[in-house]
C-alpha cells in the first residue's frame, strides 16, 4: 500500500487471463467464452478485466446496463458486447450508440427499437425456462418474437438465450428441466436455429454439464477466479483475482472488562493486545461479521472482535505481541501460509461470494496488477 491507501483491493489481472484460458479448455467444442463484466467487472473493474479476459480468448462481453456497455467502449474497449438486461427507451438508445447486441423479452422492447439506426441493431431472444424474471414464458410467445425479429427493419436476429436458476445447486432437478425445455425449444426450431447463437450456461452450469455449453458460455463469477458452488476454487483451476488489504492504525493493551467498539460487543476476559484496522462497512466490509471473521497479520490469523463500525474494526492480536502500527493486514488473500478465501467470508456472512466483491466501496482502492 502506499500512503493515503487506507483500503486497497488488489486485482490480479493475469488471473483473470489464466482463468479465462482454462475455462475454454472445458467448453464443447465450437463454443465461445463471453466473459461477464457486469457491476464494474463484479467490484473488480469492468475495463482493465474486459481487457484481460479477451486477452484469454473471450469472444464476448456481457453487461446488464446500457450505461455499462457505453463505458466499456469510453474505456477503448471493443469487440461484441451484450446488454442483458431491461432497457428502457433512453437506455436503448444508449445501448444502440455503443454497438452492443440487445436482449429482447417481449414485443413491446422489439416494437421499441428504433427502426433507422445508423446500423442494424443486433438482438437475441430469451426465452424464460424457469428463472422467472425477464424473458418470453411461452414458446410459442417466444416464437412470435423471433417471427417478428427477423422481419423487423433495422433489426438483426443474432443469438437465442436462456438462463439457469439453480446451476449452483448439484444434484437438483430443476436444472435439467430448464435445460431439457430449452434444448427442445432450438430443437423445434431445426436449421433455423443452426443460423442463431445459442447460449444457456453460467459460471456453474459450464462446470456442469457440457450439453448446455450449446455456441457460447456467459461466464461471470469463475473468470475472476470465485467458485460458482461456494467452495475452494482452487480444485477447479480457478486463481483468485482479488485481494482486500489494509493495514494497523494502532494497537492498545487491554486489561480484563476492557471493550472494543461500539454496543461493547467483545470485551477482553484477561489481558491481551488489541490492533484497530481502518476500514469498515463504509468500505463494504459488513457489520454482520462483528465477532466472526479473521484478519491476517504477520502471516497469522487474528479474530475480529467487537462491532464492525463504518471506518474501522478491531483484531485481537494476543496477550504477547509482535504486530505494530504499519503492518499489513489481509481481509481476503494469501500472507505468509495463511490464505483467508472469499468463499470463507461469504459462508460467514451467510450469503455468495458474488455479493461480498460487487459489495466493496468506491472508498477501497482498486490497484490493478500483473
Amino acid at each position: 500500500m502506499t500512503p493515503g491507501e487506507r483500503a486497497l483491493a488488489r486485482v490480479y489481472l493475469d488471473a483473470v487471463r489464466r482463468n479465462c484460458e482454462r475455462l475454454q479448455l472445458l467448453l464443447a467444442d465450437g463454443a465461445q467464452l463471453c466473459a461477464v463484466v457486469k457491476a464494474d467487472g463484479y467490484g473488480h473493474g469492468a475495463a482493465e478485466c474486459a481487457r484481460a479476459a479477451q486477452e484469454g480468448g473471450a469472444a464476448w462481453l456481457a453487461v446488464a446496463t446500457a450505461g455499462e456497455a457505453a463505458d466499456l467502449r469510453h474505456g477503448g474497449i471493443e469487440g461484441r458486447v451484450l446488454v442483458m438486461g431491461a432497457l428502457t427507451a433512453a437506455d436503448t438508445r444508449t445501448a444502440i450508440d455503443a454497438e452492443a447486441d440487445l436482449v429482447v423479452s417481449d414485443r413491446r422492447f422489439l416494437d421499441s427499437i428504433p427502426a433507422r439506426a445508423a446500423h442494424p441493431v443486433q438482438v437475441h431472444v430469451k426465452l424464460d425456462t424457469g428463472m422467472g424474471r425477464l424473458g418470453a414464458n411461452d414458446p410459442e410467445e417466444a416464437r412470435a418474437l423471433i417471427d417478428q425479429a427477423d422481419s423487423a427493419p433495422g433489426v438483426e436476429l443474432t443469438g437465442l438465450m436462456t438462463h439457469f436458476a439453480t446451476a449452483d445447486e448439484p444434484g437438483d432437478l430443476y436444472f435439467a428441466a430448464q435445460l431439457e425445455r430449452f434444448r427442445a425449444f432450438v430443437g423445434d426450431l431445426g436449421e433455423r436455429a443452426d443460423t442463431l447463437l445459442v447460449h444457456a450456461a453460467n459460471s456453474a452450469a459450464t462446470f456442469r454439464d457440457r450439453a448446455c455449453h450449446f455456441d457460447m458460455v456467459r461466464c461471470g463469477v469463475a473468470i475472476y477466479g470465485l467458485d460458482p458452488f461456494g467452495e475452494d476454487p482452487r480444485p477447479r483451476g480457478l486463481d483468485p483475482a482479488l485481494g482486500l488489504e489494509s493495514y494497523v492504525a494502532a494497537v492498545k493493551r487491554f486489561e480484563p472488562g476492557d471493550s472494543a467498539g461500539y454496543g461493547r460487543l467483545w470485551t477482553a476476559v484477561e489481558p491481551t493486545f488489541v490492533a484497530t484496522i481502518p476500514i469498515g462497512y463504509g468500505d463494504g466490509w459488513r457489520r454482520a461479521l462483528t465477532n466472526d471473521c479473521d484478519v491476517l497479520v504477520r502471516g497469522r490469523r487474528r479474530p475480529l472482535v467487537g462491532a464492525v463500525s463504518m471506518d474501522n474494526v478491531t483484531i485481537d492480536v494476543g496477550p504477547e505481541t509482535d504486530v505494530e502500527p504499519g503492518d499489513a493486514a489481509v481481509l481476503i488473500g494469501a500472507q505468509g501460509e495463511e490464505r483467508i478465501l472469499c468463499e470463507e467470508v461469504a459462508r460467514r456472512l451467510g450469503t455468495i461470494n458474488y455479493e461480498v466483491v460487487c459489495g466493496l466501496g468506491p472508498r477501497v482502492t482498486r490497484r490493478h496488477e500483473r
